[in-house]
Formats: C-alpha cells, sequence, structure tokens
C-alpha cells in the first residue's frame, strides 16, 4: 500500500469574512452561551437570531434555510435599497411585483382556513393598505408622510427629488439632506404610540377578529413559512416566546410602486404623450405573508453541540430531550446516524469543520477553519465493520462505482477518504444503544487515489 501524501488546502481566493474562535467548551467561560433548538419535520431548526449567529459563527454549524450557507437571507431588494440610499429609511424596500406574491401566498392560506372569497379579499385589503410612515424631527415634533415619491430614470430631472405626500394631499418638497439632518425614522415595532396596528378602526378590528379565527403558521414540507397574522399566547418557555413574539408582529415594508404622471398637465396637443413622465414612489405597508430565516442543522452537528460541547438544548413539543433520547430518536430518524457521527465527532476533534456531502455522493466534506476560508479538502464515507475490517458494509462500493466517485471528488479538487470506524468484537448491542460506545471504537482512515503506470514509471526511474 502507497503511503498518502497530504496536500495543503487550497484556500479561497476572496474572503469576506474574518475568523472567529470556534466555542469554547468551557461552560463556565463568559462566552458561554445555552442556545435553543427544536425538532420540526424530522429537522432540527434554530429559530432565536441569536442562537443563529452564535452557532453558525463559532464553528459553522448549521445552514440557512433560505441561504446557501450563511442564513443571511433578508425580504429586502438590494437593488432597490442602493436605488433609495438617500431615503434614509431603515425598512426593507420591495418591488410591487413581489409584493403581489406575498398576498397570493396569504391569501391562498387563508382560503384553505375555509373562509370565503368576500371574507378573504376584506382581510387581505384591510391589512395591506398604505399606512402613514412616521417620522421624527430632531426636535422631537411627530410627521407623517404618506409615501415617499420620486421621479423615475425617464425624467429630465435625474436628481432625486423626495415629495413627502400627506393624507390630506399636501405635498411638501425635501432634499436629501435635508432628510438625512431633519429626520429621524420611529421605531415602528417597538413603541405603541407609532405603531400603525394601535389605531385601528372598527373595520380593522373587524378584520383583526377573522384573522384571528384564521391564524396562519403553516409548516409545510419542512418549509417554516409564516403569515404576519397574531397568534394566540402559548405557555412555552420565555425563549421561545420572544422568539415568537416577533414573528408574529406586524412586518412594515416600503413597496416601491409606479404611477403615471405628466409634466404639463394642461397641454392637450400630440406632444402630451412625450411629457408623461413614470414616478415611482414608496408606500408604506403591513406584509401578509412573512417568511423567515431559519438555522437547520445537521443531525450530527446538533448531537454534537448536545452531548460534546453542552451547548445546545433540543426540544420536541415543550419537552427538552435527553442526550440518550436524542440518540435514540435520531437513529430512528437516520438509521445509519450513529455511523456518521462518530465520523464527524472524530474530525471536528481534530479541528475539521465537517459539513454534510450529499453533493459529492458522500457522506462528510471537512474543511479547514470553515467554507469561507477554503475549498473543501476531503469527501469521506464512513463505514462501521468489525476488528477484521469485515461486516455489513452500509455502501458496498464496486470497483466501477468507485472509480466513478473517485473521478467525481477529484474534479472537484478534493480527495476521497474511507473512514474505517472500527468496532470490537465483544461490543453488544445495548453498549451501542449509548454514545458512551465511542470510548472503545478505532478510526482507520484510507485515501484513495487513482494509480497512473506512467507516473509510477517515472518515479521508480528517478528511484
Amino acid at each position: 500500500m502507497a503511503e498518502a501524501v497530504f496536500h495543503p488546502p487550497r484556500r479561497k481566493r476572496r474572503v469576506f469574512e474574518s475568523y472567529e474562535s470556534p466555542f469554547p467548551v468551557d461552560v463556565g467561560g463568559k462566552d458561554f452561551r445555552m442556545c435553543q433548538a427544536e425538532i420540526i419535520n424530522n429537522n432540527v431548526i434554530v429559530r432565536n437570531p441569536e442562537d443563529i449567529e452564535q452557532l453558525y459563527n463559532k464553528g459553522y454549524f448549521g445552514k440557512g434555510i433560505l441561504s446557501r450557507s450563511r442564513p443571511v437571507y433578508s425580504i429586502s431588494d438590494p437593488l432597490l435599497v442602493a436605488k433609495w440610499q438617500g431615503a434614509n429609511i431603515n425598512m426593507p424596500i420591495i418591488t410591487s411585483k413581489k409584493y403581489q406574491c406575498h398576498v397570493q401566498w396569504a391569501k391562498s392560506i387563508l382560503q384553505e382556513q375555509g373562509l370565503d372569497d368576500c371574507s378573504v379579499t376584506k382581510i387581505i385589503e384591510n391589512y395591506t393598505k398604505p399606512l402613514e410612515l412616521p417620522f421624527l424631527e430632531e426636535d422631537g415634533a411627530e410627521q407623517t408622510s404618506h409615501s415617499c415619491n420620486r421621479m423615475g430614470p425617464n425624467t429630465e430631472n435625474t436628481e432625486l427629488s423626495r415629495e413627502c405626500s400627506t393624507a390630506t394631499g399636501n405635498v411638501v418638497a425635501r432634499s436629501p439632506e435635508n432628510q438625512n439632518e431633519g429626520y429621524k425614522k420611529a421605531c415602528l415595532e417597538g413603541d405603541a404610540a407609532f405603531d400603525p396596528m394601535a389605531v385601528r378602526g372598527s373595520e380593522e378590528q373587524e378584520q383583526g377578529d377573522l384573522k384571528e379565527r384564521a391564524e396562519v403558521s403553516c409548516q409545510k414540507h419542512g418549509f417554516l413559512v409564516h403569515c404576519g397574522c397574531k397568534a394566540k399566547e402559548s405557555t412555552e418557555q420565555r425563549s421561545c416566546e420572544m422568539v415568537k413574539s416577533n414573528e408574529c408582529a406586524p412586518e412594515y415594508v416600503l413597496v416601491q410602486e409606479e404611477e403615471q404622471g405628466s409634466l404639463c398637465p394642461e397641454d392637450d396637443s400630440a406632444h402630451a404623450q412625450e411629457n408623461l413622465v413614470k414616478k415611482e414612489r414608496l408606500v408604506c405597508r403591513r406584509n401578509p405573508f412573512r417568511i423567515f430565516e431559519y438555522l437547520q442543522l445537521s443531525l450530527e452537528e446538533a448531537f454534537f453541540l448536545v452531548y460534546a460541547l453542552g451547548c445546545l438544548s433540543i426540544c420536541y413539543g415543550e419537552e427538552p430531550l435527553t442526550i440518550l433520547k436524542l440518540w435514540e430518536v435520531f437513529s430512528e430518524v437516520k438509521p445509519n446516524f450513529k455511523t456518521t457521527y462518530m465520523a464527524y465527532h472524530y474530525f471536528r476533534s481534530k479541528g475539521w469543520v465537517p459539513k454534510v456531502g450529499l453533493k459529492y455522493g458522500t457522506d462528510l466534506l471537512l474543511y479547514r477553519k470553515g467554507p469561507p476560508f477554503y475549498h473543501a479538502s476531503y469527501s469521506v464515507i464512513a463505514e462501521l465493520v468489525d476488528d477484521n475490517f469485515e461486516g455489513p458494509l452500509r455502501r458496498p462500493l464496486s470497483w466501477k462505482s468507485l472509480s466513478g466517485l473517485n473521478r467525481t471528488t477529484v474534479n472537484a479538487s478534493k480527495e476521497l477518504m474511507l473512514c474505517y470506524l472500527i468496532r470490537p468484537s465483544d461490543m453488544t448491542e445495548k453498549e451501542m444503544s449509548t454514545p458512551e460506545c465511542m470510548k472503545r471504537i478505532k478510526v482507520q482512515e484510507l485515501i484513495v487515489t487513482r494509480w497512473v503506470s506512467s507516473r509510477e514509471r517515472n518515479e521508480q526511474d528517478e528511484l
């Protein structure tokens, strides 16, 4: 057997993140934090934004369900944010088309609750109608504005000219400089005095009663999607209540809408159409269908955080699960969980950052420091065998399948590694029912490389 040649990890050319140290193991440390997670549809989900940031930053655990890797999904359109950067409004900005998609989703969910079309239309119209956007001047005087208008790119005046129109229709022109100096956005969700939901009329109150009947909290196909309606009070833990209160609070968004205007409205000549300009305005509305970014942990990552680091508590419903219960539940959900977790635990302890290797047809991918800094160095297949390297293999590989898998791995600039977890012959199934069995497990790594005859001959000639 040839000796393996270890290649240095391949660093990524562009790195936009700074490296943070992994989780502290000492529970008495000042940086230690107990995070909360829950099992939903056989998946481990972290919902608290502070826990999400903590878990991903210190060890790159999990993946955002709406993002490629780091959970940074935002409903706001980056192009629109850059376009309206002079507005000095710290609120999500979306297009009218995207907002209508959220409206349609909310309608379909309400129809599934058994409401008739008339009630659904009334609820949606009352909930999504334009709201007055509160501003505060530096001296504390409040001024309300219904929407922010700006001339479109087709006009001759390309300068960013804002027009804040009040509810009575009066227009007050202000420059971006005056807005930046004279206005500060009120906290819509923090202060009830500036919450449009706090001054609802009788019609909106009726709409709220209907929405309470048809409260939407849908969990479909593993995706956690919630509507912006108010949910009933629950008896869960305080941390879960805080998260749910944030989720059920209305989300205010600025919708960019277009309206046709004319520079010369009194001109009835043939050139009237040429004078038509396209005005774009930002209208404050409530989002009827909120989509939240959650952190999804693999079963191996979740159990490592609970068992090895002790910094995560996993609940099913309202009941926190013990380590032995998690070992049992995860083994039922994923039959090969014990094998893959042993490999995960071993490589994590060696300083690697293991991630799911499903993309390349393997069990794990090994990263140095984390995915933002280096490409994966190894694709790992884990197998549980006895002292004689025999046993029922999970993935019996033929020479043909092994060659194809190795070619796929090499084409991605990685190396294929076979990780054999050697189980003593006298170990019983009862011992395997607890994670303490890992103390008697030995690990043997084997790197698979392609044998090239010409290269072998050249090396022999040099010797």
